[in-house]
């Protein structure tokens, strides 16, 4: 399978608590909600083709446990099949039951399993939001495509999903559009390290 980051990011970088005010109000955050004045239709389609191409999801241990809460109750909205049929795996060293089912937990050395995941058979093991665990596994150099769906909005403060400080990965641009709602769609391949250059006369 490959591994594929999707994220919601504002243009400052911000990934923290795009959903709803109160979806993750750690550290005082509190500019949660920021991405849903921008959903529309148009990305609404293009979130369903990319969901269709899982057969399996990966999360850090906050962002399933939203899921794990939210999703089995929305029996009627378009994803809640997949998402809820389809397995699941969460990287947690704290976790010990996981109750929305089909649930692994990955403890330990969680870089080890998901590349054991990748040898699987299969299209797409995707990562959805979980930045902290989505950035440490593209450090690893497991993550074979990002796909970001930027927000006409400067946050200002929260969790980014490449703070300073954070590992160097180069990337090729794949794909890139808008919607009607300001969203900007960006897909990348990873392609490991960056590489460096100078610019001047004679470069």
């Amino acid at each position: 399978m490959r591994l594929v980051l999707q994220e919601f990011l504002s243009l400052d970088g911000v990934s923290q608590g795009p959903g709803s005010p109160d979806e993750d109000t750690s550290d005082g955050f509190t500019r949660g909600g920021w991405f849903v004045p921008h959903l529309d239709e148009e990305f609404e389609r293009q979130a369903g083709t990319w969901l269709a191409s899982a057969d399996a999801f990966l999360f850090g241990r906050r962002t399933y446990l939203n899921f794990a809460r939210d999703w089995p109750k929305m029996t009627e909205h378009p994803f809640a099949g997949i998402l809820n049929g389809l397995p699941k795996y969460v990287a947690s060293h704290s976790l010990t039951e996981a109750g929305w089912d089909p649930t692994t937990i990955l403890s330990g050395d969680v870089p080890a399993q998901v590349a054991a995941l990748k040898r699987q058979p299969g299209r797409e093991l995707q990562i959805h939001g979980s930045a902290r665990l989505g950035r440490s596994l593209l450090a690893a150099g497991l993550v074979d495509e990002l796909r970001l769906a930027i927000a006409p909005v400067v946050v200002g403060t929260g969790r980014r999903l490449f703070p300073d400080g954070g590992a160097p990965a180069g990337l090729e641009l794949m794909s890139n559009g808008t919607t009607s709602g300001g969203l900007a769609i960006q897909v990348y391949r990873s392609t490991g390290l960056p590489e460096y250059g100078t610019y001047g006369a004679g470069a």
